[in-house]
């Protein structure tokens, strides 16, 4: 039986994923979880990170901080993408098992498959072949991560999980057109088009690549079920099953948005991985399945952008 009373930390709890495993730990009925702001504790601090849970009581960690972004914002800011997901990663993986936390979950990405990988991608194929060069310096940090939590576990029998979600969305989303990834950047677009009365919206690349997409409350679902599992352990793939085009998610969006003008595509600016579908097996074998479609999940993120650009301004494009 689970134990709700358990202290949980959850690292990120700002950012889309971290905000909604916070959520489904409230709805689940945990009681004490446990969350510190960027400026509370900086996770890229080794000095700070290892005072926390030195004076800290956790039993188990999410490790869902992290630098995200799209295409452009890792071509731009490679440093960054590889640098502070490395430290971040280090420094609460390893102040958590020396703290004895009891069970960790580290949250990978898909893109830490090869560019090339058979599909659907299974979790062995990892280090078959070489990346997608467009978001290399963020998959080598998250590989690092996961292959750290395997050496914890295999030198010291650390309980430490490692979950890798398929491409994300919905509530805390980042609409950033210079830093955000493919569907919050289409929503923006469509509804900005809308909203200025615009014949056209241009977006990037062919429109070819295919692209699985998963709400983000079903992820949640998946990586609490996943740390309460007795026999959970390893790797695991944690998408909706599905996967559709660049060009129908932009036809499916601008219709969800109300956009009726016409659809342009850049073919001057990169697809990406030509197509990147998981397969998810392993945590289906485990019972989750994900809940929400793909039409009703952009739907509600819509909701979400229109009452987050209501309450905050949103970067200028």
């Amino acid at each position: 039986m689970t134990n709700l009373e358990q202290r949980v930390f959850v690292a990120g709890h700002r950012g889309m994923v971290g905000a909604a495993i916070v959520r489904e730990l409230h709805r689940r009925g945990y009681a004490n979880v446990v969350t510190r702001s960027r400026e509370e504790l900086d996770l890229e601090n080794q000095n700070q990170v290892h005072r926390f849970f030195s004076t800290t009581p956790v039993d188990v960690v999410y490790l869902a901080a992290a630098k995200v972004g799209g295409i452009l914002a890792n071509q731009t800011h490679p440093v960054d993408f590889l640098y502070k997901n490395l430290m971040i990663q280090c420094n609460v993986i390893r102040a958590a098992y020396a703290a004895g936390v009891r069970k960790l979950l580290f949250l990978g990405s898909s893109c830490i498959y090869p560019r090339e990988a058979p599909q659907p991608i299974r979790e062995d194929a990892l280090l078959t072949g070489p990346l997608e060069s467009t978001n290399e310096p963020y998959a080598i940090a998250k590989i690092a991560g996961l292959k750290l939590c395997e050496a914890y576990q295999r030198q010291y029998g650390a309980r430490f999980i490692c979950a890798m979600p398929t491409n994300l969305y919905g509530p805390r989303d980042n609409y950033d057109l210079h830093s955000s990834h493919v569907l919050p950047a289409l929503i923006r677009k469509f509804h900005e088009g809308l909203e200025s009365g615009q014949d056209s919206v241009t977006i990037w690349g062919t429109g070819a690549p295919l692209r699985e997409f998963l709400y983000v409350d079903d992820l949640a679902q998946a990586c609490v079920m996943l740390m309460e599992h007795p026999e959970a352990e390893g790797i695991y793939n944690i998408g909706a099953g599905q996967d559709i085009s660049i060009a129908e998610l932009a036809r499916l969006v601008a219709r969800v948005v109300g956009y009726t003008g016409n659809i342009v595509y850049d073919t001057g600016k990169p697809d990406g991985t030509p197509r990147k579908l998981m397969d998810s097996a392993r945590v289906r074998a485990l019972g989750w399945r994900p809940e929400i479609s793909l039409t009703h999940g952009i739907t509600l993120a819509y909701g979400h952008f229109l009452r987050e650009r209501t309450q905050h301004a949103l970067p200028v494009a």
